[in-house]
């Protein structure tokens, strides 16, 4: 039952890279904490010791103490087995919802909240596709390009994070979503062939969705007004506004109505440069018969 920690050798930190707790993030290390004392707890209830707990889950006895001291984040197989393992009847897997809102770094939490709620989401990139229309396959060879390099661990968490993100495409009511990406990205072969044309055809798939826009900034357009880097506006129901651009405000984000209509004038005259969402659609598929 739990021998799949392989052949009898119990996980260590090795083994689960990039599953510490950020001593940044206030709420997931109070919410890490919580858990790994009810883990705690539980074991101790049932007189059981961490090295023979350990055992029982597949997990080395300095990793048991690290979950249970709030250091590490406990996998979601974890929480499942020590409920089995202690009897916890469902209360210790139940907390896998929990941990799952803290596991992804919290700048990706964050944005990913702000986008759950927002009813519009503007974006230009100018430098790669934008995360949101990224494969899971396209989005890790990014993260295993960056320098300095990620361990394979940071890779796999960050791009859970990213793939989560785009569940913002599964909500109903759908929100309003535009897209400008830059034609050169678009032509970069990024993890060769098969990866390359499984990103073009994610595109075209997502430039098809009745609530999403997507337009191209043709290379031949020499100057625009997103030469100095990304954009992003999330618009909400309340009728407030957050957005951010590389070149603006210090790459901060803003609310403010001043600084907002800077950044919707800016990226406006983006949508009026770039090719129209027919021509645009034209190109991804004459890229991807190139392919």
């Amino acid at each position: 039952m739990h021998g799949d920690s392989g052949e009898g050798r119990l996980k260590t930190e090795a083994d689960e890279p990039g599953w510490e707790v950020d001593p940044d993030d206030d709420w997931g290390v109070a919410v890490v904490a919580t858990v790994g004392r009810q883990l705690k707890l539980r074991r101790e209830a049932v007189g059981m010791r961490a090295a023979d707990f350990g055992i029982a889950v597949g997990y080395g006895e300095d990793m048991v103490y690290k979950i249970e001291g709030g250091k590490r984040i406990p996998q979601p197989e974890y929480l499942d087995r020590a409920d089995e393992v202690l009897g916890a009847g469902g209360l210790l897997s139940a907390m896998k919802e929990d941990v799952r809102k803290v596991r992804y770094p919290k700048k990706v939490r964050d944005l990913a909240q702000l986008e759950a709620k927002a009813v519009e989401i503007g974006v230009y990139e100018c430098n790669s596709i934008n995360g949101l229309l990224q494969t899971p396959e396209h989005a890790r060879v990014l993260f295993e390009a960056a320098q300095p390099l990620y361990s394979q661990g940071e890779v796999e968490r960050m791009v859970a994070a990213r793939v989560a993100r785009q569940s913002v495409f599964e909500r109903d009511p759908a929100p309003s979503i535009s897209f400008v990406l830059e034609e050169a990205p678009l032509r970069r072969p990024l993890g060769g062939t098969m990866v390359w044309r499984q990103q073009l055809e994610r595109l075209l798939e997502m430039a098809r969705l009745r609530n999403v826009t997507l337009q191209v900034m043709p290379t031949r357009c020499e100057v625009h007004s997103g030469l100095d880097g990304r954009i992003e506006l999330l618009k909400f129901a309340d009728g407030t506004a957050v957005g951010r651009s590389d070149g603006a405000f210090s790459g901060r984000p803003v609310s403010e109505l001043r600084q907002l209509r800077i950044l919707e004038l800016r990226y406006g005259t983006i949508r009026a440069q770039a090719l129209p969402p027919w021509e645009s659609l034209a190109l991804i598929e004459q890229l991807l018969g190139e392919t």
